[in-house]
């Protein structure tokens, strides 16, 4: 146990200084923005505005969304649109894998909306996007942060059997505060989305959000499940709450207190842990292409 003082949001106005993040600089970014400008490109980078986007586009990584923009889902924590979505675009592969050839992408995230709505859950899409990028760029490796498809997993099979080179599903928070913050989500039912991936002998990767309210203890409960699970790569960052309407940050999580969770997570067991105030799920992804 690390001996730290709790750092509650209601008494800082302000940000911690922890928090604060460069402009983003250098050749390789400076050429990515110029072709996402000029073909009008879609990344979750930008619409979400991450503020590791500089260094990851400087890395040649870069992070899309696919089956629209909006959840079929109503996450606390989450800023993108919750209601009926539109019905699927079946040219989609097609245009993120010319998305990820014109930015000359060597490692591509995909995340998706929950598509609750749908008898696939969406994972029909998520195989062809993935076959359309190897077809366009098959020097690019991919990572997969999937919706846990309501516990079908013959639906999940579907994108595990086309092999992506990481597979990640983010538990997002911990037992006790997950039907307050993923409503309609299960801790139970990620840990076995996980399970699936794991046996399929795939990198497997989920994340975890902090400030929300959670305690040390909450945390290496939700470290050991992961572990159990068959998670080889866990990351860990700070929650920043995206508007007043979403659930507030309770406490600014101090950057020692990450650093004693990636030192016990390694101890633990993890292949490989990020963990800092600015870590986000795709962070470093790059770098989580280890021998297997």
């Amino acid at each position: 146990m690390i001996d730290l003082p709790v750092i509650p949001a209601t008494q800082v106005q302000r940000k911690p200084d922890w928090l604060r993040v460069r402009l983003p600089v250098g050749k390789e970014y400076a050429q990515v923005r110029s072709l996402v400008d000029t073909h009008k490109l879609h990344t979750i980078c930008e619409s979400g505005n991450c503020p590791n986007m500089g260094e990851c586009w400087g890395a040649g990584t870069a992070t899309f969304m696919i089956l629209g923009k909006i959840c079929t889902r109503s996450c606390s924590f989450c800023a993108v649109a919750t209601g009926r979505p539109l019905a699927v675009d079946m040219d989609e592969p097609n245009r993120v894998a010319n998305s990820v050839k014109l930015m000359q992408v060597k490692h591509c995230v995909i995340t998706s909306v929950d598509r609750d709505d749908l008898k696939d859950g969406g994972s029909i899409i998520w195989a062809e996007t993935i076959n359309a990028i190897r077809r366009e760029s098959p020097e690019t490796t991919l990572e997969t942060l999937l919706p846990d498809f309501r516990g079908n997993w013959d639906n999940l099979a579907r994108v595990l059997e086309v092999r992506p080179e990481v597979v990640s599903h983010n538990l997002e928070t911990v037992r006790r505060l997950t039907r307050e913050v993923r409503i309609q989500a299960k801790y139970d039912r990620s840990l076995d989305c996980l399970r699936h991936i794991s046996a399929a002998g795939l990198r497997t990767k989920s994340g975890i959000m902090l400030g929300l309210g959670e305690t040390e203890a909450d945390v290496l409960e939700a470290m050991a499940d992961l572990l159990d699970a068959g998670v080889h790569i866990l990351t860990l960052g700070q929650y920043l709450q995206p508007t007043r309407n979403h659930h507030p940050v309770v406490d600014w999580i101090h950057p020692d207190q990450f650093n004693f969770y990636k030192q016990k997570g390694l101890e633990m067991g993890f292949r490989y842990v990020e963990s800092g105030p600015l870590v986000r799920s795709s962070y470093h992804a790059e770098k989580h292409l280890f021998d297997f």
